[in-house]
Formats: structure tokens, C-alpha cells, sequence
């Protein structure tokens, strides 16, 4: 059987189509979280609206940079090169539902934009040699932003400077594996000084006993408690060199 242009042609396109149909099938979508937002939602909002809706934050620029590039709702470039990872948060990876969304709230505020960052102390970088950070825009945190507007989850991976449960809102989504950390912060809202039988210092990563002197000092907003010692270990925190606990 003879093959002319025709069927040559024929053949490479269903290739094609066929290649590009696996790949969507097994393009790879992060935790699989996704949301439903529609990216029109903020179209027609100033970003003074959105930002008067939020309180300055109290992290601390360490530098700035100018934002070159939005790869999606966590990962920016700077023009310096530097790629920067959205510390504690995670939105919808490409092609799955709400990553536009996501991707179009951060381009908003960033895109060719001055903006500023608070670099994680505990863990400068991740794996892929990525900083990880918080994004501060006109003197708010970015990255709590995301997740009080539900565009973002908490992805909470000590040993980190920064504890995300602190900047969640009523559309903030909890991933299961986290339940516990969950469940922690909420006895922290409570403000209660007996919640638990250690206090963490969610800025410091530290933990003490709740009779501690620095840990009754630490400020409410950062306080977690925990109901042992393993827990607030297994989360990450490290004990007081005063109180030993």
C-alpha cells in the first residue's frame, strides 16, 4: 500500500491530536485543589476595594522586587530572576478549575508591580530552589489575601517562620491531612491562656510552657496552643531553651 502526501499529513495530525489528548489526561494537577470563583468576579473591583478590606499586616519587608512574571496563583518571577513561591498557600495548578481565577487576582497586584517580601527564615527555599515568602502589596500580605478570598488553600509544611492557619478566613479551605493543625489554631482564636498546655510562637517557631514568661509574652495573633509536647514537636516547633518544656 502507497502513502501519498495526503495520508502522511493525515497521520501526523491524528498523532498530534492523540499526543495532546494524554497529556491533558495526565497533566498534573498538584493537590487537586480547585475552586469555583469566576475569574469575572474582581474584574470590575478597584484593588483599593479589595485591599481596604484588610488590615496592614504585621510581617516585615526584607526587600523588594519587581514582578515580571505571574506562573500561576503561588509562583511569581522577579526582574532579578528570582522565583518566588507563595509561602503556606496553594492554588489550582493549569488546567484545573479556578487557576485562571487564582492567577488573574495575583497578576492584579504584582504584575510589573514594586512588591515586597518577607522571606521565610526557617526555610529560605524549596526543593526546586524557589524562595519561599510572603508577598506584601501595599502593606498587606498577599498570601493571606488568597486564602481569605477562597483562591488559595493552606499548605502548612514546617519547619516554616510563617503559620498559614493564621491568615485563614470562612472560605479558606482546610486540606484533611491538616485537620490537626486546624483544630490547634481554632483553640488559639479562642483566646484563651489554659487552651492547652504549651504555647507556640507561630513568628518564632518556638513553644513553651504555658507558665513561660516569653511564652505569656508572645503576642495573641501568633500564639498556638498545644495539648502536648508531641504535638507541638510533630508540627514542627521547637522547645524553649528557658523553659525546657
Amino acid at each position: 500500500m502507497e502513502f501519498n502526501k495526503k495520508h502522511i499529513i493525515s497521520l501526523l495530525i491524528i498523532l498530534i491530536i492523540g499526543l495532546g489528548v494524554i497529556s491533558i489526561a495526565s497533566a498534573y494537577t498538584g493537590t487537586g485543589f480547585s475552586h469555583n470563583i469566576p475569574f469575572s468576579k474582581y474584574h470590575d473591583l478597584s484593588n483599593s476595594e479589595i485591599l481596604n478590606k484588610y488590615e496592614d499586616t504585621d510581617c516585615h519587608i526584607e526587600r523588594y522586587g519587581v514582578c515580571t512574571q505571574v506562573v500561576d496563583g503561588d509562583t511569581i518571577y522577579l526582574d532579578s530572576g528570582e522565583k518566588v513561591r507563595f509561602v503556606g498557600v496553594n492554588t489550582p495548578e493549569r488546567g484545573v478549575e479556578g487557576y485562571i481565577a487564582s492567577k488573574n487576582f495575583v497578576q492584579k497586584f504584582c504584575l510589573n508591580k514594586k512588591i515586597g517580601l518577607d522571606v521565610d527564615d526557617s526555610k529560605h527555599s524549596d526543593k526546586y530552589g524557589r524562595t519561599l515568602a510572603v508577598v506584601i502589596v501595599d502593606g498587606k500580605n498577599l498570601n493571606e489575601m488568597l486564602l481569605k478570598e477562597g483562591l488559595a488553600e493552606v499548605m502548612y509544611i514546617p519547619p516554616s517562620e510563617f503559620y498559614p492557619f493564621n491568615w485563614a478566613g470562612d472560605s479558606t479551605h482546610i486540606p484533611n491531612s491538616h485537620t490537626t493543625y486546624s483544630n490547634t489554631q481554632t483553640d488559639s482564636d479562642s483566646g484563651s491562656g489554659d487552651s492547652g498546655s504549651y504555647i507556640g510562637n507561630s513568628n518564632s517557631g518556638k513553644f513553651h510552657k504555658n507558665t513561660c514568661k516569653w511564652g505569656q509574652k508572645t503576642a495573641e495573633h501568633n500564639r498556638v496552643y498545644f495539648n502536648s509536647r508531641n504535638d507541638a514537636i510533630s508540627q514542627g516547633y521547637q522547645p524553649c531553651k528557658v523553659c525546657n518544656p
